[in-house]
């Protein structure tokens, strides 16, 4: 029972380990980038396609939680490539506004600056699926 659980973790962790490490050739690793949004890979991706895949493996692709994973795990990729990619271009925009009214103090003293980049682009997305399904197997292999 505990391989629903754990397969999901192992792939997330294993996600954004990589996502740290490949930051870490651009920039100094801060405690944020643990939990950090956008960038290689997706680590939402991974979990809810590693959910997926051992779902499938375990009762099959005609079971109806298997069609439940499958759903959520599709609701969750859209949502990373094109809602997130929207709320970022809205967060730089305020960003720019904000910056365009310098004179306004109480713009920069009450308002925090937007994230700009939070959505994943469909490579990283990819690749966290693939991530997902090799967890998966391995898990499933293990089990």
């Amino acid at each position: 029972m505990y391989i629903y659980l754990i397969t999901p973790i192992i792939a997330f962790t294993l996600a954004q380990g990589l996502k740290i490490i490949l930051r870490s050739f651009k920039r100094k690793i801060a405690w944020r980038d643990v939990f950090a949004y956008s960038d290689m890979p997706s680590g939402h991706t991974s979990v809810v396609i590693a959910i997926t895949t051992i779902i499938a493996l375990e009762f099959g692709i005609s079971s109806p939680l298997f069609a439940i994973c499958l759903v959520f795990a599709m609701i969750v990729i859209v949502d990373a490539i094109g809602l997130r990619n929207y709320l970022g271009n809205n967060g730089k925009t305020i960003n720019g506004l904000v910056k365009d009214l310098d004179e306004d103090h109480f713009l920069d003293d009450f308002y925090p600056k937007q994230l700009e980049k939070i959505g994943h682009t469909p490579l990283q997305v990819i690749v966290g699926g693939i991530i997902g399904v090799i967890v998966s197997l391995i898990m499933y292999s293990i089990y």
